[in-house]
């Protein structure tokens, strides 16, 4: 019996579990070792960094669905046939929000909206031939027109109520787990008062906040579009919610590239000295010479003319969209490392001068041995800042690439072509809003959800502040 889907792993999807599963290594590794646990409980005690992780684990949430990718079987003409599947790939993600990709206008309608956003010609029974705002053929099966409002505000009650009954089952879980020993009465009565050790009303209000989100759109989106559609009739908060894969993907699959180089080179920089020394500053100062959006911009070039050139490599627009991702986040990966490895030669160079250091050298302890016990732990909490600081430049770095057309590939979702597309609307009359609006806001989460964790990291892991 054939399956009803043909599995498609692309190149990012792989590369994005192999680093999940180097994720949840370090993270197992971290849980048995007291000296990297501490720091991280600090981070898990802060309320900012309970919010944060929410927001960054529901981001990565929709990523990792979103790359479990597949081809769904066509039906079959003649019984006894092997099975067709199609040419489109489609994700989990996809096969979760049905209500809204299925439907598709003919061109802008405002969020929440019964009607076009634009006139459109239509012909009477006596022949005459009008300009109207036409209904939406997703309003099909909402209130009347004189009724949307009403309609709208029940489905936002029943939704909210719904994400605040499972918001509600998820704490009561919690409660039963994390009161095993005293009794989850005596746990949530702790926790209300703020007793619980960690933030757990922080983590509740955040979680209620998200299962209330996620309850509104589940109930609007049958019946309309939550934040309008597009030039070519797409729902925006589809296009926004895929938007999420890419963004996360060059923050992530870059770091694959750069903190290997950067760490490697600016350590040794730093510790040995000498003709080591000059020889990766002559090498990251060369490639600081050269403009990062003319070296990004030919080698996306290049990367387009490898595709054309050799299409029987790429079956789908999917295969080759994801192909010029992958090339974008290596050379965005090449081109970042030298700001890491300078702070990492700096801050090895005044390590390697302290006591312990000539103390391990004088006893005989190896170059490789002091690097690891010694020099590594003392720069992490740098390794950690910048890798996070750098996931919020590589962000923005993608929104700007694709808006100067050196970005991702046309058919790729992602914040940078939303805006691209949308800034040619703000200048009609009246304006198109929606689509800018809703990338800038969900970028801008994002973004800022990483800067504030970062903030939080440094002051658990930075040693002069007593972290590790």
């Amino acid at each position: 019996m054939s399956l009803p889907f043909r599995p498609v792993v692309l190149w990012t999807d792989a590369l994005l579990f192999v680093l999940l599963t180097v994720l949840a290594a370090l993270a197992f590794w971290t849980a048995r070792n007291p000296q990297w646990r501490r720091p991280w409980a600090r981070v898990g005690q802060s309320p900012l960094a309970v919010v944060c992780l929410g927001v960054l684990g529901a981001y990565a949430l929709i990523a990792v669905l979103d790359s479990l990718h597949y081809c769904p079987r066509l039906p079959q003409a003649v019984p006894g046939q092997p099975a067709q599947y199609s040419d489109t790939v489609r994700s989990v993600f996809d096969a979760l929000t049905p209500d809204l990709w299925r439907v598709q206008e003919e061109t802008y309608s405002a969020p929440l909206a019964a009607h076009l956003f634009v006139r459109q010609p239509q012909t009477l029974p006596d022949g005459q031939v009008v300009r109207v705002y036409p209904r939406l053929r997703i309003a099909a099966g909402s209130a009347p027109p004189g009724q949307r409002w009403g309609d709208i505000a029940r489905r936002t009650l029943s939704g909210a109520a719904a994400g605040l009954a499972v918001g509600a089952l998820c704490v009561g879980l919690l409660a039963w787990r994390c009161g095993r020993v005293r009794g989850a009465r005596a746990w949530l009565a702790a926790a209300a008062c703020g007793q619980a050790g960690w933030p757990v009303r922080t983590l509740a209000a955040t979680l209620a906040v998200m299962f209330v989100l996620v309850g509104v759109i589940a109930a609007l989106a049958p019946a309309y579009h939550v934040l309008g559609t597009d030039k070519v009739g797409q729902d925006v908060l589809y296009l926004t919610l895929k938007s999420i894969r890419t963004g996360l993907l060059i923050g992530t699959l870059t770091t694959l590239v750069t903190l290997p180089l950067a760490v490697l080179l600016g350590i040794a920089a730093g510790y040995f000295g000498g003709w080591v020394d000059d020889a990766i500053q002559y090498v990251y100062t060369v490639l600081n010479s050269i403009p990062a959006v003319l070296l990004i911009a030919a080698a996306v070039l290049m990367a387009q003319v490898y595709i054309e050139t050799h299409v029987r490599m790429f079956d789908t627009n999917a295969a080759r969209a994801d192909f010029r991702l992958l090339f974008l986040c290596l050379i965005l990966g090449m081109t970042s490392w030298t700001t890491l490895a300078r702070l990492l030669r700096g801050e090895t160079l005044k390590i390697r001068a302290l006591e312990y250091i000539e103390a391990a050298r004088a006893f005989g302890v190896g170059h490789g041995r002091i690097l690891l016990r010694h020099v590594l732990p003392n720069v992490f909490h740098i390794v950690l800042i910048s890798t996070v600081m750098d996931f919020s430049g590589l962000v923005l770095a993608e929104a700007v690439l694709s808006y100067v057309g050196v970005g991702v590939d046309p058919l790729t979702y992602s914040w940078g072509n939303m805006i691209n597309a949308a800034r040619l609307e703000l200048a009609r009359e009246p304006v198109v809003w929606w689509q800018l609006v809703a990338a800038f806001v969900f970028m801008s989460t994002l973004v800022l959800a990483a800067n504030l964790l970062a903030d939080v990291v440094r002051e658990a892991f930075d040693p002069r502040r007593g972290g590790a």
